[in-house]
């Protein structure tokens, strides 16, 4: 039985983000109403029986979250949206947020309600100009029919939401980064604990949630925490969006329940419709950029975020970047290298000083100057960020090698020993060695 999407069933529709087109085919707003008539708690309980976990790449479970944030205190409470969206092959909070705004801002508005909030934060990517014009109509038609300000819908709950665009940076995807973003600093990572749950934006308890995450708390009000956890496998419940890039027929944002496979969605007919050009399948990247590598023998592994660790790799923020036999593996690792060499805050030093040596070494063996020691070079300098920095890019940093090299380390040896590129894709230009 094909997947009906819930998160995505219009957004290809003209004005699906208006409020008149959310009211008239999406049960807008109703979720609100419910959750108005429950008690905060009540809302925390459903959610955690629902088993949502965050979709912006952790899959922390979203219920524990909101529960850990701090109760007893005279301060403020904050719920942060995440929608920075700035992992390469990820482009779905984007969709929501231009074609759904409506369902995002429910989402923060019964967010708020359960943690005893009265403000959210949609912490935008600085490129998403003209979604944050989006938004912001959506929001300013949100107030005009009384679904945010003081009051909301008599029920004597105040929320309000406002857009926050950043600077365009990779590490404000990070939760503490935004935090500090948010507070008109450098997106650099604080020290944990505390957490954001007890200390967050302005110190104040918070509660920090991905765009795709809150969308899915109206659906769960409103239809029950058994209907969404029955969509998927046991603890990846509900409708998961994925993107899917790269050498495709068909590329894009698709809905899917997590039974479904990686090997339905790269050659599924209503998803990407298999291999462009009639290529052979290389290698996927299943998870965004920043995890694990997987090859044809995972393909039948069920695109949820047990399965996908279980083969060996992270589901990450499901962007899938599929990669035909024409891609050559150090040049994929150079080429993420360049993106994590670029996207670093500099707080952290491994990550700071190591990325930019993997970049520059794997520029030399790309560039077919390279010496048999560089490659235990690369792996020892990979081994030595993992895990010694402040959050997580310094990992993400160093996957691209350390996958690259665990399953393809015969495409570095060539490189070295014929002294090229054993792959020339036509489209890849030679690189100039930076100084060593």
């Amino acid at each position: 039985m094909a997947f009906e999407p819930v998160l995505t069933n219009h957004v290809r529709e003209p004005n699906s983000f208006t409020l008149d087109f959310y009211l008239r085919n999406a049960r807008g707003y109703e979720g609100l109403r419910k959750a108005l008539t429950l008690k905060p708690g009540d809302i925390i309980d459903q959610v955690k029986a629902s088993g949502l976990r965050g979709r912006g790449g952790a899959g922390f479970p979203t219920g524990l979250k909101w529960q850990f944030v701090l109760k007893d205190t005279p301060k403020p409470k904050y719920i942060a949206c995440n929608a920075d969206e700035s992992e390469p092959g990820t482009f779905k909070d984007h969709v929501l947020m231009e074609r759904n705004p409506h369902l995002l801002i429910e989402g923060c508005a019964i967010g708020c309600y359960a943690i005893g909030a009265k403000i959210a934060y949609i912490y935008i990517r600085g490129e998403f100009y003209h979604v944050q014009e989006t938004l912001e109509r959506a929001i300013e038609e949100a107030y005009r029919a009384g679904f945010l300000g003081k009051n909301i819908l008599g029920s004597g709950f105040d929320c309000d939401v406002y857009v926050h665009r950043g600077a365009g940076a990779y590490e404000a995807g990070e939760e503490t980064a935004l935090i500090e973003s948010l507070e008109g600093k450098r997106a650099q990572p604080r020290i944990k604990p505390p957490f954001p749950a007890v200390a967050g934006l302005y110190q104040c308890p918070t509660a920090v949630n991905n765009v795709e995450t809150l969308c899915n708390v109206p659906l769960i009000v409103l239809n029950g925490p058994e209907w969404f956890a029955g969509l998927g496998p046991e603890k990846n419940g509900g409708p998961k969006l994925y993107c899917i890039s790269g050498h495709v027929k068909r590329p894009g944002v698709y809905e899917a329940s997590m039974h479904t496979t990686l090997r339905e969605l790269i050659y599924g007919d209503q998803y990407a419709q298999g291999m462009l050009d009639g290529k052979k399948f290389k290698a996927i990247i299943p998870g965004g950029s920043s995890v694990p590598i997987l090859l044809d023998k995972d393909l039948d592994t069920p695109a949820s975020f047990d399965h996908i660790q279980k083969a060996g790799s992270l589901l990450g923020s499901a962007g899938l970047i599929v990669m035909d036999d024409s891609v050559c593996m150090v040049w994929l690792a150079m080429n993420l290298l360049h993106f994590y060499r670029h996207e670093s805050c500099g707080k952290c030093t491994p990550c700071r000083e190591g990325g930019d040596w993997l970049y520059k070494l794997l520029q030399r063996v790309e560039n077919g100057e390279g010496r048999a020691k560089d490659i235990d070079l690369l792996f020892g300098v990979a081994s030595n960020i993992v895990g010694k920095t402040l959050c997580a890019f310094g990992d993400a940093a160093a996957t691209p090698v350390l996958t690259t090299l665990n399953l393809f380390r015969h495409e570095f040896e060539a490189h070295v020993k014929e002294g090229r590129c054993t792959l020339p894709a036509p489209w890849r230009a030679k690189q100039p060695v930076m100084a060593h």
